[in-house]
């Protein structure tokens, strides 16, 4: 529901969005699990990297499989975002979901490696080699065993997602009935994870 406007909020610098919508008092433990819910219901994502003398480069990605709070992508060994993550390793993951607001943020260290780690087959899936293409000399042939493929591992050190709490129509009216009110719309939950807090989740999938 919408609340008003403080002046506390105000002198104090506030952004009163988030101020309304931070929880911190749902158990580590849910959260982790309606993170997870929104990320496996998202399979597209943004992955952004840093290139020198450029910055932040982004590019769409579909996520090969979530591993507790850890994203895992395949890719062209090829393409520039090796070279970008090769000078820093410093990279994001974002996903938000078009229909109903919700979002996620994932700020991390890529770890890459080539088409030896096992862990490529299993995360392989049909339609990968639509984006790789068949030379057709048996070697770079878009499936696992080819040269060019590589893993991106994703290992989160900070999260931050919002989930909504009002149904398309609510979120709708609320956002309208602030504006009219002149107070603040109040749609969801705001949530921040830390290194901490990912470590242990990490640890609870072992």
């Amino acid at each position: 529901m919408v609340k008003p406007l403080t002046e506390e909020e105000v002198n104090s610098k506030t952004d009163p969005s988030l101020n309304k919508q931070w929880d911190e008092t749902t158990p580590k433990e849910e959260q982790f699990k309606e993170l997870y819910k929104i990320i496996d219901g998202l399979k597209g994502s943004l992955l952004t990297t840093i290139r020198p003398n450029i910055g932040p480069v982004s590019r769409s990605m579909a996520v090969a499989k979530r591993v507790g709070p850890d994203i895992l992508f395949l890719a062209n060994i090829h393409s520039q975002k090796f070279e970008d993550m090769k000078n820093d390793k410093t990279v994001q993951v974002t996903f938000q979901n078009s229909s109903n607001q919700d979002w996620v943020s994932i700020s991390g260290t890529a770890v890459t490696t080539d088409n030896a780690d096992p862990r490529i087959k299993q995360v392989y899936s049909k339609g990968v080699n639509a984006w790789f293409g068949d030379l057709g000399d048996g070697i770079h042939t878009g499936m696992p065993e080819d040269p060019r493929m590589a893993l991106i591992e994703v290992k989160a050190n900070y999260i931050a997602y919002w989930k909504t709490t009002s149904s398309t129509p609510g979120f709708l009216k609320e956002v309208a009935q602030a504006s009219l009110t002149g107070q603040v719309a109040d749609t969801g939950v705001n949530r921040q994870l830390f290194d901490e807090d990912i470590q242990e989740a990490r640890d609870a999938e072992k």
